[in-house]
């Protein structure tokens, strides 16, 4: 997915920690993601992610990289506000849906139909980004080694229009990650 291909590159480019909330929840609940959903279930996946992000601190500068889930809670999209600014990560729903379909543990897509499924999953959740995304970038023709210098420059055009600083880059996207 291009949010596991950018998140290394911006590393690199920034010098900052990449954090992944899929892998925070994962680490602290000792299972895998499809684990979790399939022993203790969505609910309990979701309420995680939010313990998780409460974690976060505001002062250590980072690129915090979610599941496409993430905005589904509330109180995560408030979190994730007071955290610095969101980045989207967008794109066609072709191309997502081909992203995604290149991995098989994908929880919320193992149905009958997981093109439909996903279909609604991202009907649910794109008006969610387009409400809390200070920064959206179209995916659909970016490959993971073009994403970083397009979220910088966006990055950086929007603190040059007199927005407060950002000390942190949320990186998340809808849903190359049904997570």
């Amino acid at each position: 997915s291009v949010k596991s291909s950018v998140g290394p590159r911006l590393q690199r480019r920034t010098g900052l920690a990449i954090l992944d909330t899929d892998e925070m929840v994962a680490s602290s609940l000792g299972m895998s993601i499809p684990e979790i959903f399939s022993r203790h279930g969505e609910k309990k996946f979701r309420k995680a992610e939010t313990e998780t992000l409460r974690t976060l601190s505001t002062t250590k500068r980072a690129v915090i990289a979610t599941g496409g889930g993430m905005v589904l809670r509330k109180e995560n999209m408030e979190i994730l506000k007071r955290l610095g600014p969101i980045v989207w990560l967008d794109g066609n729903e072709e191309t997502l849906f081909a992203r995604v379909s290149r991995k098989t543990d994908r929880p919320l897509l193992r149905t009958k139909n997981p093109r439909k499924a996903f279909s609604q999953i991202l009907d649910e959740r794109r008006p969610l980004y387009a409400k809390i995304a200070d920064i959206r970038i179209d995916t659909s023709e970016l490959t993971g080694e073009e994403g970083a210098p397009a979220i910088l420059r966006k990055v950086k055009k929007a603190n040059s229009k007199g927005a407060s600083p950002y000390h942190r880059q949320i990186m998340t996207q809808v849903p190359t990650s049904d997570k």
